[in-house]
């Protein structure tokens, strides 16, 4: 080889990158991508995994599909590809356990360099008891830290005794809550830093949950996607005590005997938080008092009653709050490796100061009025 052909070919293998991406489909099958691209574009592909396809032809036609597309190509635009490449199987086409949009799921994954719960160091806090806005804080706090890499992806299970309404943060203060059961309750009004509804949370009326992690393993996933994504083993641990529970898009978490609760999510250049708060035995009447539960709100549940929205976990499985959050633990750590944790003191003490700077103050909690 001349220099000039060894400085080519060392050129072109420069743009020359791999991609490796798995997915496991909610209640179906794996699918891997293996690619590779150059200058921006797909050049070698290979699908993989213990799906169901015939006929067999229609396998080898899935990868080719996918050469020449753009690294950054749309979903819909892949889709297409595949949908044009399996066109001439017609009713012959059978696949089980997963979809064309599983397999663009998988691709968009690997192209992302998106990452698995599996390749992190997860660690498990059951934190005691703390007021509201101190675990409010505390998501602030620990996402930054995940953020700045002085800790590692995080699962923290929340506790407190007071009660509580945790509003969205681009929630109207005054559009969601009636002032004067606020006031006859003694309800604390807490605005949290993720979107997404209010929730009436008394002392061990609600599981609450949050995830901190870095953003790669979203990477891939829109909004939508990452919710159910990022609570499987959520569903898991609820189907181990009977409960058959699935995620209607957006964030809502219900399940074949109503709605069981709702996540929120935000994320930032390098971290997410997710986080989800389920009925376990809710007064509805009460929550009816403080909460402004709109017709607009229940309209597109096809529902009549706020109050039916509410089908507490405790009504479908009998067992206590505390054994529903054992299981939950249980499955997290023997599905993903954790290691049992805590916050550090250091941690605690920045996130009162939060409390202090910004969830305990009126400028924050009535920043939209």
């Amino acid at each position: 080889m001349t220099s000039m052909d060894h400085s080519k070919a060392e050129h072109s293998s420069t743009h020359r990158q791999q991609h490796h991406g798995e997915y496991k489909v909610p209640g179906g099958k794996l699918v891997v991508a293996d690619l590779t691209t150059a200058d921006g574009r797909i050049v070698e592909a290979k699908i993989s995994g213990d799906f169901f396809l015939d006929p067999e032809d229609a396998f080898n036609a899935l990868a080719p599909a996918l050469v020449g597309a753009s690294a950054t190509e749309g979903p819909e635009a892949l889709v297409q590809r595949l949908e044009a490449a399996l066109a001439p199987f017609d009713e012959d086409l059978d696949l089980q356990g997963f979809s064309l949009d599983d397999v663009v799921t998988v691709v968009r994954r690997a192209l992302a360099g998106a990452r698995e719960f599996a390749d992190y160091p997860w660690e498990v806090i059951h934190t005691p008891v703390l007021p509201t806005r101190l675990n409010v804080a505390l998501d602030q706090l620990l996402l930054a830290e995940v953020e700045a890499g002085r800790r590692g992806p995080t699962l923290r299970i929340w506790e407190w005794d007071d009660r509580a309404v945790v509003i969205g943060a681009f929630q109207s203060y005054m559009n969601e809550l009636h002032p004067e059961g606020v006031e006859e309750h003694g309800v604390e009004v807490v605005r949290r830093v993720t979107g997404g509804g209010a929730m009436f949370m008394e002392g061990g009326n609600c599981i609450t949950y949050s995830l901190y992690a870095p953003r790669e393993i979203v990477a891939g996933l829109d909004y939508t996607e990452s919710y159910a994504y990022l609570d499987r083993w959520v569903i898991e641990a609820l189907a181990k005590h009977g409960v058959n529970a699935w995620y209607v898009p957006i964030n809502d978490i219900t399940s074949s005997k109503g709605k069981i609760g709702g996540a929120a999510q935000k994320r930032t250049r390098n971290a997410v938080i997710h986080h989800a708060t389920m009925s376990y035995d809710i007064d509805a009447d009460k929550m009816t008092d403080v909460l402004r539960i709109g017709k607009a709100k229940i309209s597109d549940k096809g529902i009549a009653s706020a109050k039916k929205r509410v089908d507490p976990v405790r009504s479908q499985t009998g067992v206590s709050r505390e054994e529903i959050i054992r299981t939950m633990i249980e499955t997290f750590t023997a599905k993903y490796g954790a290691r049992t944790g805590e916050v550090t003191g250091q941690e605690m003490a920045a996130a009162q100061e939060l409390v202090e700077e910004k969830f305990g103050t009126e400028k924050w909690t009535r920043r939209v009025p």
